[in-house]
């Protein structure tokens, strides 16, 4: 039997990457495929609607599917559930008025959300804050302030994790601020504005993972294609987020080319995209992983 809710936390705790598959746009979320989905190669299922529809109606059917054709082979009962929220995350005031969509997607019974354009510190703070519920209290008055998810959403979350109500309450909490939490909390750093602030966001109490988001990033510096190489502007952003990350226990997530799998991996990458099944193959053992698929 699995020991956690969310699979992708418990491979980070063991020391192993994992590896995701979604893209921006597109993911069918329907019944029949989280039939399918149920047995994908992937530890996480990205599930893109910042810029695809934000159909919750599917989610839950999407859910449902993922439920009906699980377990997974490593026992949990659906692969990790993350989603691309289209909040952007410019400022804390933004992150406030359109804080009722973090509240629909957790409803929905996800293990994570990810935050797009951060661009401060007080933003990120609030993004945290508003995906918890004000009973838990781990960092706050230490960097964060009373969780503001409120009541309502639990006989629709907590069936999908297999919880009673009081055990999804308690564990619907960002991880690993949260030691026996199952949410991941993660967010871009994709634009120029977010340069200056690159630490202060990272510091924030509350996230499992982070990256540079490229394909923004160069269109903010003015790159009407991400060149690769990236040029050296986009390669100090890029490592400043992964020290950032390394400093405060987040992982750090990066699209790693064919051939650059081990190598990357040993430079530090956790959370590894490029949505190939033979990339997770590489690393997997690499890292002599035995947690099956």
């Amino acid at each position: 039997m699995a020991e956690r809710i969310n699979r992708s936390i418990e491979l980070l705790e063991q020391g192993q990457p994992i590896y995701y598959v979604g893209g921006h746009t597109g993911h069918v979320l329907t019944y029949e495929q989280g039939l399918e989905d149920a047995g994908t190669w992937a530890d996480y299922i990205n599930v893109g609607m910042e810029h695809g529809a934000f159909n919750m109606a599917g989610l839950d059917e999407y859910m449902r599917g993922l439920i009906d054709g699980g377990p997974t082979r490593s026992g949990h009962r659906t692969p990790t559930v993350i989603v691309e929220s289209p909040v952007e995350g410019v400022s804390e005031e933004i992150v406030r008025f359109n804080a009722w969509q973090f509240r629909q997607i957790l409803a929905r019974g996800v293990h994570g959300i990810l935050l797009c354009q951060a661009e401060s510190a007080a933003a990120v703070r609030a993004f945290v804050e508003s995906c918890r519920y004000p009973i838990n209290r781990i960092g706050v008055g230490d960097g964060l302030g009373e969780g503001r998810r409120g009541v309502g959403s639990e006989p629709s979350a907590a069936p999908v994790w297999g919880l009673d109500r009081n055990d999804y309450l308690r564990r619907a909490d960002p991880w690993p601020l949260n030691p026996d939490g199952e949410l991941m909390l993660g967010l871009k750093i994709e634009s120029a504005a977010a340069i200056p602030h690159i630490e202060e966001i990272l510091s924030v109490p509350g996230l499992a993972f982070a990256e540079m988001g490229p394909g923004d990033l160069s269109l903010s510096l003015g790159y009407a294609q991400l060149p690769r190489p990236f040029p050296p502007e986009m390669v100090e952003v890029q490592q400043r987020v992964m020290a950032a990350c390394k400093a405060n226990n987040i992982a750090f997530l990066e699209g790693v080319q064919p051939g650059e799998e081990i190598a990357r991996i040993d430079a530090g990458v956790r959370v590894v995209g490029g949505h190939r099944a033979e990339a997770a193959r590489i690393g997997r053992a690499h890292t002599g992983r035995t947690m099956p698929v």
